[in-house]
């Protein structure tokens, strides 16, 4: 038996050119900002005012230590996807980075985006030297069962 049903495609995942170009910096805010509007955790309360979002970003990309990575993934519109590790801040730890920002635009969940992306953020990490990556999430979310899937450990719970 066959399916003449197209796989979904991924988007293209890849670095994010520093510094950001102002295209990108637009797609991401309006990533951010669906992503606030569909109730994610992602350090924001609704409404989130577009420039306000465009301001986090630049802010957010100014300050990442060189170390740090961004990928992101892009369809004919734009950016669609996101991801991010950052370096922990602490000397004594150059082992260690935070997994932070995984953000999937509505019109592109359920494709796959958000494993892709934290694959290649994984490799990425290792690849840079990382051997321990952490992230949070709110309990209960959909991302909580993606990273269980992935062998992500939890370590604790915050009421």
């Amino acid at each position: 038996m066959t399916s003449h049903r197209p796989l979904p495609q991924i988007p293209l995942i890849s670095p994010l050119s520093r510094p950001a170009s102002d295209d990108d910096l637009r797609d991401l805010a309006a990533l951010l900002v669906d992503a606030v509007e569909a109730g994610a955790a992602v350090s924001f309360l609704p409404p989130l005012a577009p420039a306000d979002a465009i301001a986090w970003w630049q802010e957010t990309l100014a300050g990442l230590a060189p170390r740090a990575v961004v990928l992101v993934a892009r369809d004919a519109e734009g950016i669609v996807a996101t991801v991010q590790f950052q370096p922990a801040w602490a000397r004594n730890q150059p082992h260690r980075a935070e997994v932070v920002k995984l953000l999937v635009h509505r019109r592109a969940r359920r494709q796959g985006l958000g494993r892709a992306l934290m694959v290649a953020i994984e490799a990425a990490a290792r690849t840079a030297g990382f051997g321990l990556l952490t992230l949070d999430t709110k309990g209960g979310d959909p991302a909580e069962q993606l990273y269980r899937d992935l062998g992500w450990i939890a370590a604790g719970t915050i009421p």
